[in-house]
């Protein structure tokens, strides 16, 4: 009786690790070849000139924002 109950419980437990291990290979794969497909539909769209221009932000920056925004991170962190 006892061996029989620890060979189902063996069978179970490779039958669970088994379903895991299968689950985790199959969702490596499809992530691996997703982003293999990401990075070869965004390469071709990075080529478009709209895509390459720089962009300037540094002239629409208000020095007092930042200055408000550096006073509130260190209200913040305690300083």
């Amino acid at each position: 009786m006892e061996a029989t109950l620890i060979s189902q419980g063996f069978d179970l437990m490779l039958f669970g690790m088994g379903t895991v291990f299968g689950f985790l290979t199959l969702l490596v794969g499809v992530t691996h070849l997703m982003s293999l497909s990401v990075n070869r539909f965004a390469s071709s769209a990075s080529d478009d000139a709209e895509l390459s221009k720089p962009v300037s932000v540094a002239a629409s920056i208000n020095p007092e924002l930042v200055s408000a925004i550096q006073l509130a991170i260190d209200k913040h962190r305690g300083r």
